[in-house]
This record gives structure tokens, sequence and C-alpha cells, in this order.
């Protein structure tokens, strides 16, 4: 008995380690991606909700160009992207209901509603721009062996620290507010009734699951099952990738930095057999200008917000409200990238001149996966340094602030 409460408090009570989250997430993805023949993404599905929802109103959108290339067909409980997303928020949920973690939390200061969509309205614009999120153009975008995944990681982590300047400006933070003491409320134990919740939950969703595959959905069961599977990969290893370079920039710190590249390295090779065994094309996206800057004003607005949609979307789950703005913003960024890629010319100017490079391609299974693992194995290389070297913003190294500390002491 003592062995199933401690085995129950590893998987519920504590978060699981993030290089074995992103680690299992790597692999995931290259086996959804061999399923299906897609990727992890989101961002692609919030821009067609954005799309259904201006036809509600009466917008005309049959025409736009970005709506044709990323495909509208159907509803988003009948595409398996609109699954991966719903999965995603469901299996965060569960878990967080598991671990008896669900409440709700607001801000202290209201202009967080505020700059939580804007910089979610940002960060969805800039993310459709490049054409990929955090996952599209990012951690499923290297293992595709795509040369755009590459360009937007390194613009991404230009437009975060532009972010990071920009929030710890004053005015952004606005007036602190002082509490004088043993005035707030105590806060009050955790019932038991989540759990049980969690539990019917999980019990419902698994017999959807059941019924697309038993109704011959097949491919909508796939994408219900993993996105439930990414969800509680992103909860339980609290995987964001805006901690992961704003950390950085702000403390050094580079844990969650390392785990990601290490969940790409494991998802490169894994995809990369799938593709050499099963004969299949990886996927391409366009590198252009409007990968740079889409990657640039994703970084900033991901800081903005507060958190990347990976973490917004579990962050939301646990009843952080301020992540429902964030939520909308992105949808709202990504409509409007939609209307400007024909109608105010973003197209012409930042993708047309751009071409689909593919290392999988012009070098061969073997040189592609050589060039990825020794990029990642630089980056890696590097975020060790930078974390041993850079820390709180004062440049010195680890071992001259703790000789600093000492002497204060």
């Amino acid at each position: 008995m003592n062995e199933v409460k401690s085995l129950a408090a590893r998987w519920f009570q504590q978060y699981w380690n993030p290089y074995l989250a992103m680690g299992a997430a790597g692999v995931l993805s290259a086996l959804y991606f061999g399923i299906t023949g897609t990727v992890w993404a989101v961002t692609g599905e919030f821009t067609r909700l954005g799309g259904h929802i201006m036809q509600s109103f009466g917008a005309d959108i049959q025409n736009w160009s970005y709506f044709g290339l990323i495909g509208m067909k159907g509803t988003t409980f009948s595409r398996t992207d609109g699954w991966i997303v719903w999965g995603m928020f469901i299996g965060a949920l569960i878990m967080i209901l598991l671990s008896n973690n669900f409440k709700i939390r607001a801000p202290r200061q209201k202009r967080r509603y505020v700059q939580g969509l804007a910089g979610g309205i940002i960060a969805g614009f800039g993310a459709r721009l490049a054409l990929g999120c955090n996952l599209a153009a990012f951690f499923t975008g290297v293992p595709q062996f795509s040369f755009h995944a590459w360009l937007f990681m390194v613009s991404t982590a230009l437009g975060t620290y532009f972010g990071v300047k920009l929030v710890n400006t004053s005015w952004w933070k606005g007036r602190a507010r002082l509490h004088k003491g043993n005035t707030l409320a105590p806060a009050k134990p955790a019932g038991t009734v989540q759990p049980y919740i969690g539990l019917l939950l999980a019990l419902g969703y698994a017999v959807l699951i059941a019924v697309f595959f038993l109704t011959g959905r097949t491919m909508l069961g796939v994408a219900a099952l993993f996105g439930a599977f990414f969800g509680i990969l992103i909860e339980r290893g609290q995987i964001c990738f805006t901690s992961a370079f704003r950390d950085l920039w702000i403390s050094g710190r580079a844990t969650m930095t390392k785990a990601i590249i290490a969940g790409i390295a494991v998802s490169s090779v894994a995809t990369l057999l799938i593709l050499v065994a099963y004969g299949m094309d990886p996927i391409t996206k366009i590198a252009a200008p409007s990968t740079l800057v889409g990657g640039i004003l994703f970084g900033l607005g991901i800081v903005m917000a507060g958190g990347c949609e990976t973490g917004m979307m579990y962050r939301l789950m646990e009843g952080q409200i301020v992540f429902l703005p964030v939520f909308v913003g992105n949808i709202l960024g990504a409509s409007v990238l939609a209307y400007a890629w024909d109608h105010l010319g973003v197209y012409n100017t930042l993708v047309k001149s751009g071409s689909k490079i593919n290392w999988f391609v012009s070098m061969g299974p073997a040189g592609a996966l050589t060039a990825t693992l020794l990029l990642l194995g630089l980056a890696f290389a590097a975020a060790v340094y930078w974390e041993r070297n850079y820390r709180f913003g004062t440049g010195l190294k680890k071992g001259d602030v703790t000789h600093e500390f000492k002497n204060v002491h």
C-alpha cells in the first residue's frame, strides 16, 4: 500500500524531470508524424478557429490565400489538428485535477489582462507569419530537418531578449502594491474532490477515443490520444519555451533550455528513422524574411504574455485566468495575419522571396542528422557555458559571485 502511495506521489504530486518529459515528447512527436504524416502543432488550428469565428459573423474568407494554404475543411472537432489542441487541454487538465492543483488564480494587477492580450496578439501574428510556433517551427521543425526552424529559433531568442527588456521597465511593471503583514487570508487547504473529477474526465475522454476508433475515425482517435499525451507531458514537465529563453536573459538559468534541446535531439533521431524506414518526405516550410520577423515578434509576444502556447495551455487549465486573454490574443493575432497575408501585402513583401530548404533532401539522411546533432550539441554546450558564467545579469562567473557573497557574510 505504501508503495502505491509513493508511486502516486511521484506521478501526481511531484513535477517530472523536464529532460524526461521533453525526451518522451520528442519520441511521441516522431511517432505521430509517422502515423499521420503531420506534425505536433497548435497555432495553425488557432488560425482556423479565428477563420470560423469570422465566418460566423458573416466574413467571406473563401478567397483568403492563407486559409487556402493551411486548409479549412471541416470543423475543429472533425480535424486531427483540432483534437491535438483539445487533447492537450484535456490531458493537462486531467493531470492537474489528479494532482489536486486546480485553483482559480487572478493577477493582482488588472493591467496583466491587457498585457496578456497584447502579448498573445503579437505572438499569434508572429507565429503564423513564420508558419509555425514553438512547436511546428521549432520543436518539430528541427527534427524535420527544415532550415526555416533554425532561423526561427535564433530570431525567437532575439525576440525574447527584447521582451525581457520591455517587461523589466517600470512602465510595464506598474506601481507595486504593498500589503501589511498578516492581512492576507491564509490559503485554504485543497479539497479531495479534484482527483475524482480527474478520473471521471479521464474515463470519459477514453470512451470518446474508443468511439473514434470504433466508428472508423481512426486519425481523430490517434490525434485525440496523442494530444492528451502531449498535454500530460507539458503539464507534468512544466514545459514552457518562454522560460527556456527568458530565464537565460534574467538569471542565466538554462535547465529548460537544455531539456528542450535534448528533446529535439531525441526527436531528430526518431524522425530520421521513420523517414528512412517508411520512405516518407519531411515537412518543409519556407525560409524567408518572414521567418526572421515572425520569430522576433513571437519571442517578444510570449514574454509579454508570460507564456508560449504550450505554457499558456496548461497554466490556463490550472486556473490562471490571465492566460484566457492570451489564448484569445493568439487567435486574434493569427487571424490578423491571415488577413494581412493578402490584403496588406505580407506575402509579397516578406514571404515570396523565400524558398524551402531541407537538409534531408540536400545533404542526405546521414548528413542531415549529423549537421542537426552537431548544431544541437553546440547549442547545448553554449547553454551550459551561459549558465555557468552569466548569473543575475551581473556577467560575473558563478564562482566570483559565490566568493563575493562569502565576503559579505
